[in-house]
C-alpha cells in the first residue's frame, strides 16, 4: 500500500452534521501481506448490529480532537494501545444517516492478538489487501438514500465477511488512496430503495 498518499491527501470536512465522531482505519502487515483490521459489531447493538466497522465513535468532551476519539475508542473497543499506533493521516468525512460527520483517520498498527470489548464487538477481522482490492470480490449497487438521493452502494466480499455501508464507502476512497485499485465506472446493478440490504 502507498500510505504516504494518504498523508498528501487534502480531505474534505463535513461541519453542518449534528453530531461529530472518528474512526481508525488500522493497517497491519501479517505474513509479509497487507491487511486492514475491522471489527464486527455485536450483534444487539441498537445501531448497525452485526456490521463490519472500523473502531471508532462519538466524539467525548475529554477528548482534544477527533483523532483522539479515533485513538481512544480503538484502545476501549479492541485494546490498541495510542502508544502502538502510528498515524499516516486521514481521508475523507463522511456524512451518516443518524446525522453524524465521521472523521476516517489511517493508521499502523501492529500484528496482534487484540481483545474486542464483547459488549460492543463480536470479532476482530483482519482482511487482506490483496482480497479487498479484488474485482471479484467486489460488487456495488445503485439505489435511492433518504440523505444522498441516487447513491452508490459498496459491497467487498471476503472470507465470508462483508464490508458494506459507510465503511464500505471509507474504504473504497482508502483503496483508491493507497494501492492500484479502481472503483468500476459503472455499478453492477440498480435496485429500488427498499431493496433488501444484508443484514
Amino acid at each position: 500500500m502507498h500510505l504516504p498518499r494518504v498523508s498528501a491527501h487534502t480531505p474534505s470536512t463535513v461541519d453542518d452534521a449534528g453530531k461529530q465522531a472518528a474512526v481508525l482505519a488500522p493497517i497491519l502487515v501479517r505474513d509479509g501481506t497487507e491487511h486492514i483490521l475491522f471489527t464486527k459489531r455485536a450483534d444487539h447493538l441498537g445501531e448497525h448490529p452485526g456490521q463490519m466497522s472500523f473502531p471508532g465513535g462519538s466524539l467525548e468532551p475529554e477528548d482534544a480532537d477527533l483523532q483522539a476519539t479515533a485513538l481512544r475508542e480503538a484502545d476501549e473497543e479492541i485494546g490498541l494501545l495510542a502508544a502502538e499506533t502510528t498515524i499516516f493521516g486521514r481521508i475523507d468525512d463522511i456524512r451518516t444517516v443518524t446525522d453524524y460527520a465521521v472523521r476516517p483517520f489511517v493508521g499502523g498498527v501492529p500484528d496482534r492478538q487484540y481483545d474486542p470489548d464483547e459488549r460492543e464487538v463480536a470479532e476482530v477481522v483482519a482482511l487482506p489487501v490483496p482480497e479487498l482490492i479484488d474485482l471479484d470480490n467486489y460488487e456495488s449497487e445503485r439505489r435511492e438514500h433518504p440523505i444522498y438521493g441516487d447513491h452508490r452502494v459498496h459491497y467487498f466480499h471476503v472470507d465470508d465477511y462483508t464490508v458494506w455501508g459507510a465503511t464500505g464507502r471509507m474504504l473504497v476512497q482508502l483503496l483508491e488512496l493507497t494501492t492500484e485499485w479502481v472503483m468500476p465506472e459503472e455499478p453492477d446493478r440498480v435496485v429500488d430503495a427498499d431493496a433488501e440490504l444484508p443484514v
